[in-house]
Protein backbone atom coordinates (compact mmCIF):
# COMPACT_ATOMS: atom_id res chain seq x y z
CA UNK A 1 0.00 0.00 0.00
CA UNK A 2 3.06 2.26 -0.13
CA UNK A 3 1.74 3.85 -3.33
CA UNK A 4 -1.17 5.40 -1.38
CA UNK A 5 0.95 7.10 1.26
CA UNK A 6 0.07 10.82 1.36
CA UNK A 7 -2.20 10.51 -1.69
CA UNK A 8 -5.31 12.67 -1.41
CA UNK A 9 -8.50 10.60 -1.48
CA UNK A 10 -11.87 12.36 -1.70
CA UNK A 11 -14.84 10.29 -0.47
CA UNK A 12 -18.47 11.40 -0.74
CA UNK A 13 -21.08 10.03 1.64
CA UNK A 14 -18.30 9.26 4.11
CA UNK A 15 -20.34 9.42 7.32
CA UNK A 16 -21.55 5.81 7.31
CA UNK A 17 -21.57 2.45 5.55
CA UNK A 18 -19.33 1.93 2.54
CA UNK A 19 -18.05 5.51 2.59
CA UNK A 20 -16.96 5.29 6.21
CA UNK A 21 -15.34 1.90 5.59
CA UNK A 22 -13.45 3.37 2.62
CA UNK A 23 -12.17 6.16 4.86
CA UNK A 24 -10.90 3.58 7.34
CA UNK A 25 -9.07 1.34 4.84
CA UNK A 26 -7.48 4.26 2.97
CA UNK A 27 -6.44 5.86 6.27
CA UNK A 28 -4.77 2.61 7.28
CA UNK A 29 -2.94 2.66 3.92
CA UNK A 30 -1.49 6.08 4.72
CA UNK A 31 -3.67 8.28 2.50
CA UNK A 32 -4.82 11.81 3.30
CA UNK A 33 -8.60 12.12 3.27
CA UNK A 34 -11.17 14.65 2.13
CA UNK A 35 -14.47 13.53 3.62
CA UNK A 36 -17.91 14.95 2.95
CA UNK A 37 -21.48 14.04 3.86
CA UNK A 38 -24.65 15.70 5.07
CA UNK A 39 -24.14 14.55 8.70
CA UNK A 40 -21.09 16.60 9.56
CA UNK A 41 -21.07 15.61 13.24
CA UNK A 42 -20.34 12.03 12.19
CA UNK A 43 -17.47 13.22 10.02
CA UNK A 44 -16.00 15.14 12.93
CA UNK A 45 -16.06 11.98 15.06
CA UNK A 46 -14.63 9.83 12.25
CA UNK A 47 -11.73 12.17 11.51
CA UNK A 48 -10.82 12.25 15.20
CA UNK A 49 -10.84 8.45 15.36
CA UNK A 50 -8.70 8.10 12.23
CA UNK A 51 -6.24 10.70 13.52
CA UNK A 52 -5.87 8.84 16.81
CA UNK A 53 -5.59 5.38 15.24
CA UNK A 54 -3.52 6.06 12.11
CA UNK A 55 -2.30 9.64 12.40
CA UNK A 56 -4.42 10.47 9.34
CA UNK A 57 -4.59 14.00 8.00
CA UNK A 58 -8.19 14.77 7.07
CA UNK A 59 -10.23 17.68 5.75
CA UNK A 60 -13.99 17.37 6.12
CA UNK A 61 -17.05 19.44 5.34
CA UNK A 62 -20.82 19.20 5.09
CA UNK A 63 -22.04 18.59 1.54
CA UNK A 64 -25.25 17.62 -0.18
CA UNK A 65 -24.00 16.30 -3.52
CA UNK A 66 -27.41 16.92 -5.11
CA UNK A 67 -26.93 20.68 -4.67
CA UNK A 68 -24.92 21.78 -7.70
CA UNK A 69 -24.04 25.25 -6.39
CA UNK A 70 -22.89 23.82 -3.06
CA UNK A 71 -20.74 21.17 -4.76
CA UNK A 72 -19.02 23.73 -6.96
CA UNK A 73 -18.53 26.19 -4.10
CA UNK A 74 -17.12 23.68 -1.62
CA UNK A 75 -14.76 21.96 -4.06
CA UNK A 76 -13.52 25.24 -5.51
CA UNK A 77 -12.89 26.48 -1.96
CA UNK A 78 -10.64 23.56 -0.98
CA UNK A 79 -7.40 24.85 0.60
CA UNK A 80 -4.43 24.79 -1.75
CA UNK A 81 -2.81 21.80 -0.07
CA UNK A 82 -5.99 19.75 -0.63
CA UNK A 83 -6.77 20.64 -4.24
CA UNK A 84 -4.62 17.99 -5.97
CA UNK A 85 -7.06 15.10 -5.52
CA UNK A 86 -5.56 11.76 -6.53
CA UNK A 87 -8.56 9.47 -6.04
CA UNK A 88 -12.25 10.34 -6.11
CA UNK A 89 -14.64 7.80 -4.60
CA UNK A 90 -18.18 8.67 -5.64
CA UNK A 91 -20.01 6.81 -2.89
CA UNK A 92 -22.93 9.08 -1.92
CA UNK A 93 -26.20 7.46 -2.93
CA UNK A 94 -29.46 6.03 -1.66
CA UNK A 95 -32.50 3.92 -2.42
CA UNK A 96 -35.98 5.08 -1.41
CA UNK A 97 -38.93 2.72 -1.43
CA UNK A 98 -39.52 -0.62 -3.09
CA UNK A 99 -42.86 -0.05 -4.75
CA UNK A 100 -44.33 -0.74 -8.16
CA UNK A 101 -43.66 2.15 -10.52
CA UNK A 102 -47.33 3.06 -10.95
CA UNK A 103 -47.84 3.18 -7.18
CA UNK A 104 -44.57 4.85 -6.20
CA UNK A 105 -43.87 8.14 -4.46
CA UNK A 106 -42.49 10.56 -7.03
CA UNK A 107 -40.62 12.52 -4.35
CA UNK A 108 -38.51 9.39 -3.80
CA UNK A 109 -37.61 9.38 -7.50
CA UNK A 110 -36.37 12.95 -7.24
CA UNK A 111 -34.15 12.11 -4.25
CA UNK A 112 -32.59 9.10 -5.97
CA UNK A 113 -32.02 10.79 -9.33
CA UNK A 114 -30.67 13.98 -7.76
CA UNK A 115 -28.23 12.12 -5.50
CA UNK A 116 -27.26 8.96 -7.38
CA UNK A 117 -26.96 10.49 -10.85
CA UNK A 118 -26.79 14.27 -10.75
CA UNK A 119 -24.75 14.33 -7.53
CA UNK A 120 -22.18 11.96 -8.99
CA UNK A 121 -22.02 14.09 -12.13
CA UNK A 122 -21.62 17.37 -10.23
CA UNK A 123 -18.76 16.07 -8.09
CA UNK A 124 -17.02 14.37 -11.02
CA UNK A 125 -17.30 17.49 -13.18
CA UNK A 126 -15.72 19.58 -10.40
CA UNK A 127 -12.85 17.19 -9.62
CA UNK A 128 -11.78 15.55 -12.88
CA UNK A 129 -10.49 18.67 -14.75
CA UNK A 130 -7.73 18.98 -12.13
CA UNK A 131 -6.81 15.33 -12.59
CA UNK A 132 -6.57 15.83 -16.36
CA UNK A 133 -4.39 18.90 -15.87
CA UNK A 134 -2.06 16.95 -13.56
CA UNK A 135 -2.12 13.89 -15.89
CA UNK A 136 -2.99 11.52 -13.07
CA UNK A 137 -5.94 10.41 -11.00
CA UNK A 138 -8.52 7.72 -10.45
CA UNK A 139 -12.31 7.96 -10.30
CA UNK A 140 -13.95 5.03 -8.51
CA UNK A 141 -17.74 4.97 -8.58
CA UNK A 142 -19.78 2.88 -6.18
CA UNK A 143 -22.46 1.30 -8.33
CA UNK A 144 -24.63 -1.73 -7.65
CA UNK A 145 -25.76 -5.00 -9.17
CA UNK A 146 -28.89 -2.91 -9.78
CA UNK A 147 -26.79 -1.28 -12.49
CA UNK A 148 -26.59 -4.63 -14.30
CA UNK A 149 -30.04 -6.15 -13.62
CA UNK A 150 -33.48 -4.62 -13.08
CA UNK A 151 -35.94 -5.95 -10.53
CA UNK A 152 -39.56 -5.34 -9.61
CA UNK A 153 -40.15 -2.41 -7.28
CA UNK A 154 -36.78 -0.94 -8.16
CA UNK A 155 -37.51 0.85 -11.42
CA UNK A 156 -35.99 4.22 -10.57
CA UNK A 157 -33.24 2.98 -8.27
CA UNK A 158 -32.15 0.49 -10.94
CA UNK A 159 -32.33 3.26 -13.54
CA UNK A 160 -30.01 5.46 -11.46
CA UNK A 161 -27.49 2.65 -11.04
CA UNK A 162 -27.67 1.75 -14.74
CA UNK A 163 -26.86 5.45 -15.25
CA UNK A 164 -23.79 5.12 -13.03
CA UNK A 165 -22.65 2.18 -15.17
CA UNK A 166 -23.15 4.17 -18.39
CA UNK A 167 -21.47 7.30 -17.01
CA UNK A 168 -18.49 5.25 -15.81
CA UNK A 169 -18.03 3.55 -19.18
CA UNK A 170 -18.38 6.79 -21.14
CA UNK A 171 -16.05 8.70 -18.81
CA UNK A 172 -13.42 6.00 -19.23
CA UNK A 173 -13.50 6.60 -22.99
CA UNK A 174 -13.40 10.38 -22.53
CA UNK A 175 -10.29 10.07 -20.33
CA UNK A 176 -8.25 7.73 -22.50
CA UNK A 177 -4.71 9.05 -22.83
CA UNK A 178 -5.02 11.52 -19.95
CA UNK A 179 -3.49 9.34 -17.23
CA UNK A 180 -6.80 9.26 -15.34
CA UNK A 181 -8.35 5.85 -14.65
CA UNK A 182 -12.03 5.07 -14.10
CA UNK A 183 -13.47 2.10 -12.20
CA UNK A 184 -16.76 1.00 -10.71
CA UNK A 185 -17.34 -1.35 -7.78
CA UNK A 186 -20.83 -2.84 -7.88
CA UNK A 187 -21.98 -4.65 -4.73
CA UNK A 188 -24.89 -6.96 -4.11
CA UNK A 189 -26.42 -7.12 -0.64
CA UNK A 190 -24.43 -5.03 1.85
CA UNK A 191 -25.70 -4.54 5.39
CA UNK A 192 -25.36 -0.82 6.02
CA UNK A 193 -27.96 1.88 6.66
CA UNK A 194 -29.07 1.52 3.03
CA UNK A 195 -32.17 -0.60 3.74
CA UNK A 196 -33.14 1.49 6.77
CA UNK A 197 -33.15 4.58 4.52
CA UNK A 198 -34.98 2.69 1.75
CA UNK A 199 -37.75 1.69 4.15
CA UNK A 200 -38.01 5.04 5.96
CA UNK A 201 -36.51 3.84 9.23
CA UNK A 202 -38.39 0.52 9.46
CA UNK A 203 -35.56 -1.46 11.06
CA UNK A 204 -37.39 -4.80 11.08
CA UNK A 205 -38.15 -4.63 7.36
CA UNK A 206 -34.56 -3.56 6.71
CA UNK A 207 -33.21 -6.48 8.75
CA UNK A 208 -35.43 -8.94 6.88
CA UNK A 209 -33.61 -8.09 3.63
CA UNK A 210 -30.60 -10.02 4.96
CA UNK A 211 -32.51 -12.72 6.83
CA UNK A 212 -31.05 -16.20 6.51
CA UNK A 213 -27.78 -15.22 4.87
CA UNK A 214 -24.56 -13.39 5.64
CA UNK A 215 -24.47 -10.15 3.62
CA UNK A 216 -21.41 -8.16 2.70
CA UNK A 217 -20.14 -5.52 5.09
CA UNK A 218 -19.05 -2.02 4.18
CA UNK A 219 -15.50 -3.20 4.85
CA UNK A 220 -15.80 -5.93 2.19
CA UNK A 221 -16.69 -3.32 -0.42
CA UNK A 222 -14.06 -0.86 0.81
CA UNK A 223 -11.34 -3.49 0.39
CA UNK A 224 -12.51 -4.03 -3.20
CA UNK A 225 -12.22 -0.28 -3.77
CA UNK A 226 -8.74 -0.34 -2.25
CA UNK A 227 -7.76 -3.16 -4.63
CA UNK A 228 -8.86 -1.06 -7.61
CA UNK A 229 -6.88 1.91 -6.34
CA UNK A 230 -3.64 -0.04 -5.85
CA UNK A 231 -3.21 -1.60 -9.28
CA UNK A 232 -0.07 -0.47 -11.16
CA UNK A 233 -0.55 2.51 -13.50
CA UNK A 234 -0.74 0.34 -16.64
CA UNK A 235 -3.65 -1.71 -15.23
CA UNK A 236 -7.23 -0.70 -14.55
CA UNK A 237 -10.15 -2.56 -12.99
CA UNK A 238 -13.02 -1.46 -15.22
CA UNK A 239 -15.87 -3.09 -13.30
CA UNK A 240 -15.92 -5.23 -10.19
CA UNK A 241 -19.10 -7.00 -9.09
CA UNK A 242 -18.94 -8.24 -5.50
CA UNK A 243 -21.70 -10.20 -3.79
CA UNK A 244 -22.22 -12.38 -0.72
CA UNK A 245 -21.37 -16.02 -1.35
CA UNK A 246 -25.03 -16.80 -0.74
CA UNK A 247 -26.22 -14.46 -3.51
CA UNK A 248 -26.13 -15.44 -7.19
CA UNK A 249 -27.67 -12.30 -8.72
CA UNK A 250 -30.25 -9.62 -8.00
CA UNK A 251 -33.02 -12.23 -7.87
CA UNK A 252 -31.58 -15.42 -6.40
CA UNK A 253 -30.03 -15.96 -2.97
CA UNK A 254 -29.75 -18.96 -0.68
CA UNK A 255 -31.26 -18.35 2.74
CA UNK A 256 -30.97 -20.69 5.69
CA UNK A 257 -34.34 -21.41 7.30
Amino acid sequence: MEQLKNKIVFITGASAGIGKACAEVFAKAGAKLILCARRVERLEKLTAELKEKFGTESYFFKLDVSNRAEVEEKINALPGEWKAIDILINNAGLGKGLNKLYEDNIDNWEKMINTNVKGLLYVTRSVVPGMVERKRGHVINIGSIAGHEAYGGGSVYCATKHSVTAITRSLRIDLLGTGVRVSTVDPGMVETEFSIVRFDGDEKRAKDVYKGLEPLTGRDVAEAVLFCATRPPHANINEMVIMPSAQANAFIAHRES
